[in-house]
Protein backbone atom coordinates (compact mmCIF):
# COMPACT_ATOMS: atom_id res chain seq x y z
CA UNK A 1 0.00 0.00 0.00
CA UNK A 2 1.25 3.42 -0.47
CA UNK A 3 1.49 6.42 1.69
CA UNK A 4 2.86 9.64 2.62
CA UNK A 5 5.52 9.92 4.93
CA UNK A 6 5.27 13.19 6.79
CA UNK A 7 8.44 15.21 8.13
CA UNK A 8 9.36 17.89 10.16
CA UNK A 9 12.52 19.82 10.82
CA UNK A 10 14.24 22.18 12.25
CA UNK A 11 16.92 24.98 10.77
CA UNK A 12 18.52 26.65 13.79
CA UNK A 13 21.36 29.44 12.70
CA UNK A 14 23.71 30.60 15.20
CA UNK A 15 26.76 33.45 14.58
CA UNK A 16 26.23 32.26 10.79
CA UNK A 17 26.01 28.50 11.25
CA UNK A 18 23.47 25.54 10.41
CA UNK A 19 23.06 23.15 12.87
CA UNK A 20 23.00 19.79 11.35
CA UNK A 21 22.72 16.11 11.93
CA UNK A 22 24.81 13.33 11.11
CA UNK A 23 23.87 9.65 11.79
CA UNK A 24 23.74 6.39 11.01
CA UNK A 25 20.29 4.97 9.81
CA UNK A 26 19.94 1.24 8.20
CA UNK A 27 23.51 1.22 7.11
CA UNK A 28 23.62 4.50 5.95
CA UNK A 29 25.85 7.68 6.99
CA UNK A 30 23.21 10.47 6.33
CA UNK A 31 23.74 13.96 6.91
CA UNK A 32 20.21 16.01 7.42
CA UNK A 33 18.46 18.81 9.47
CA UNK A 34 17.67 18.40 13.00
CA UNK A 35 13.82 16.84 13.10
CA UNK A 36 12.02 13.68 12.25
CA UNK A 37 8.47 11.60 11.58
CA UNK A 38 5.05 13.31 12.26
CA UNK A 39 2.87 11.21 14.39
CA UNK A 40 -0.45 11.03 13.76
CA UNK A 41 -2.54 13.33 15.45
CA UNK A 42 0.24 15.83 15.86
CA UNK A 43 1.01 19.49 14.30
CA UNK A 44 3.72 19.85 12.34
CA UNK A 45 5.39 22.64 14.79
CA UNK A 46 4.40 20.32 17.84
CA UNK A 47 6.19 18.09 15.72
CA UNK A 48 9.64 19.72 15.08
CA UNK A 49 9.63 21.20 18.95
CA UNK A 50 9.54 17.36 20.24
CA UNK A 51 11.91 16.54 17.73
CA UNK A 52 14.42 18.89 18.74
CA UNK A 53 13.41 17.77 22.43
CA UNK A 54 13.78 14.28 22.08
CA UNK A 55 17.38 14.42 20.32
CA UNK A 56 18.87 17.43 21.50
CA UNK A 57 17.00 18.50 25.02
CA UNK A 58 16.41 21.56 23.51
CA UNK A 59 13.30 23.57 24.05
CA UNK A 60 12.91 25.41 20.41
CA UNK A 61 10.13 28.57 19.13
CA UNK A 62 9.46 28.21 15.80
CA UNK A 63 9.91 31.57 14.36
CA UNK A 64 8.84 30.78 10.37
CA UNK A 65 7.64 28.47 8.43
CA UNK A 66 11.02 28.15 5.62
CA UNK A 67 10.17 25.46 2.92
CA UNK A 68 7.86 22.50 2.27
CA UNK A 69 8.51 19.75 -0.50
CA UNK A 70 6.84 21.02 -4.03
CA UNK A 71 8.38 17.96 -5.98
CA UNK A 72 7.72 14.12 -5.59
CA UNK A 73 10.39 12.18 -3.45
CA UNK A 74 10.39 8.81 -3.04
CA UNK A 75 11.74 7.35 0.50
CA UNK A 76 14.80 6.29 0.42
CA UNK A 77 14.07 3.42 3.09
CA UNK A 78 10.82 2.11 1.40
CA UNK A 79 9.37 2.51 -2.47
CA UNK A 80 5.86 2.46 -1.03
CA UNK A 81 6.09 6.25 0.75
CA UNK A 82 5.77 9.49 -0.92
CA UNK A 83 7.98 11.66 1.59
CA UNK A 84 7.17 15.20 2.16
CA UNK A 85 9.11 17.60 4.13
CA UNK A 86 8.28 20.49 6.14
CA UNK A 87 10.98 22.90 7.67
CA UNK A 88 10.26 25.64 9.69
CA UNK A 89 13.38 28.35 11.11
CA UNK A 90 13.70 27.62 14.79
CA UNK A 91 15.61 29.79 17.66
CA UNK A 92 16.10 28.52 21.10
CA UNK A 93 13.15 29.44 23.98
CA UNK A 94 15.74 30.61 26.10
CA UNK A 95 19.54 32.12 25.63
CA UNK A 96 21.92 29.53 25.16
CA UNK A 97 25.90 29.28 25.55
CA UNK A 98 26.72 27.47 22.34
CA UNK A 99 29.54 25.94 24.39
CA UNK A 100 27.51 24.51 27.02
CA UNK A 101 24.39 23.07 25.09
CA UNK A 102 23.13 19.67 26.51
CA UNK A 103 24.66 17.76 23.17
CA UNK A 104 27.60 17.00 21.88
CA UNK A 105 29.29 19.41 19.24
CA UNK A 106 31.86 17.96 16.73
CA UNK A 107 34.03 19.53 14.57
CA UNK A 108 34.04 16.85 11.94
CA UNK A 109 31.05 14.38 10.20
CA UNK A 110 30.11 11.20 11.29
CA UNK A 111 31.77 11.54 15.04
CA UNK A 112 29.90 8.52 16.26
CA UNK A 113 31.02 7.17 20.02
CA UNK A 114 29.75 3.94 18.38
CA UNK A 115 28.73 3.58 14.55
CA UNK A 116 25.11 1.41 14.95
CA UNK A 117 22.38 2.28 13.85
CA UNK A 118 20.67 5.37 15.11
CA UNK A 119 23.85 6.82 16.35
CA UNK A 120 23.99 10.60 15.88
CA UNK A 121 26.23 13.70 16.38
CA UNK A 122 25.59 17.33 15.69
CA UNK A 123 28.01 19.96 14.01
CA UNK A 124 27.75 23.48 13.06
CA UNK A 125 28.07 24.15 9.27
CA UNK A 126 29.06 27.90 8.27
CA UNK A 127 26.65 29.18 6.18
CA UNK A 128 29.41 31.20 4.04
CA UNK A 129 30.54 27.40 2.55
CA UNK A 130 27.15 25.43 2.74
CA UNK A 131 25.94 23.80 -0.12
CA UNK A 132 23.67 21.40 -1.54
CA UNK A 133 26.62 18.95 -1.27
CA UNK A 134 26.74 19.11 2.43
CA UNK A 135 23.39 16.61 2.97
CA UNK A 136 22.64 13.25 1.76
CA UNK A 137 18.60 13.38 0.37
CA UNK A 138 17.42 15.20 -2.20
CA UNK A 139 15.31 17.21 -0.37
CA UNK A 140 18.07 18.55 2.14
CA UNK A 141 20.06 18.96 -0.80
CA UNK A 142 17.32 21.38 -1.64
CA UNK A 143 17.91 23.55 1.32
CA UNK A 144 21.42 23.51 1.11
CA UNK A 145 20.98 25.28 -2.21
CA UNK A 146 18.27 27.46 -1.14
CA UNK A 147 20.62 28.52 1.56
CA UNK A 148 23.55 28.91 0.05
CA UNK A 149 22.08 31.17 -2.64
CA UNK A 150 19.77 33.59 0.08
CA UNK A 151 21.62 33.24 3.25
CA UNK A 152 22.22 36.82 3.70
CA UNK A 153 19.31 37.88 2.67
CA UNK A 154 17.18 34.87 4.53
CA UNK A 155 19.02 35.16 8.17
Amino acid sequence: MKSFNVRVYGILIHDNKLLVSDEHIKGMDITKLPGGGLEFGEGTIDCVIREFKEELDLEIEVESHFYTTDFFVNSAFSNNNQVISIYYKVKPKENFDINNLGFKISDKAFDFDEKKDGAQSMRWVNLKKISENDFTFIIDKRIGEMLNNNWKTLF
